[in-house]
């Protein structure tokens, strides 16, 4: 009997001995990818009067690559339909705000294009995009661009895609002839938050050209007293 005792207590021993237990896995953040928005047509009928800011109704910012203009944006803001003064501080809690950009293209000389049309084949062109620099506060999912404009300055009404990254939206023009000098394309998207001023928080590509925009921006979204930070 004493022999199996013996035998069996090295066994006892190391089922009892100390272990250093195995540190439980952390999860690993998945980075979030830009994923696709459904583009609706800009119906002005359903919008009601404009912000007034300091600059006024609107705000205009020509947008400049090196010493080179561009084009040129114009901005809005406005109530829904029916409001006939649309004061923020005077509006009821969950008012949408649709911000609306009207951008465009400076006219370039025809025998310019001509030129720059020569020479080897260009095997792929540089985007040619309008897009929000920052997150936009507050963005309820509704966004879209002018499809009658769409189609007059690219030759088709859908060759816009529209997208967000990391809460930065995205107008990419991926169809059509490509935006014509002089042509207009209006841009608008809805938040439930009011501007908070002009900031430079919007960006113009184009053939190979990038310009920083100035235009109204909602501030970000206070937290509520004692709530826990994000």
């Amino acid at each position: 009997m004493k022999r199996l005792l013996l035998i069996a207590a090295p066994f006892a021993l190391a089922a009892c001995g100390p272990g250093e237990p195995e540190p439980a896995p952390s999860p690993t953040p998945t980075p979030a990818q830009p994923r696709t928005l459904v583009a609706a047509d800009l119906d002005l009928s359903t919008l009601g009067a404009k912000i007034v800011g300091p600059q006024g109704p609107e705000v205009s910012t020509v947008l400049s690559a090196g010493s080179s203009q561009i084009a040129e944006m114009v901005s809005f803001v406005a109530c829904p339909q029916g409001v006939a003064v649309c004061e923020p501080g005077q509006m009821p809690e969950g008012t949408i705000y649709t911000y609306v950009h009207q951008v465009t293209l400076a006219a370039t000389n025809g025998e310019e294009e001509a030129a720059e049309g020569e020479g080897p084949e260009v095997v792929e062109s540089p985007p040619t995009l309008f897009r929000t620099t920052e997150r936009v506060h507050g963005f309820n999912a509704a966004v879209g661009y002018s499809n009658a404009q769409a189609l007059a300055a690219l030759g088709n009404e859908d060759a816009i895609s529209i997208s967000s990254d990391d809460g930065q939206l995205i107008w990419r023009v991926v169809e059509g002839d490509g935006w014509l000098p002089g042509a207009t394309l209006t841009f608008w998207w809805q938040s439930t938050l009011p501007p908070a001023g002009p900031a430079d928080a919007y960006l113009l590509e184009i053939e190979g050209n990038q310009a920083i925009a100035r235009g109204p921006f909602p501030a970000e979204e206070k937290a509520a007293p004692g709530a826990p930070a994000n």
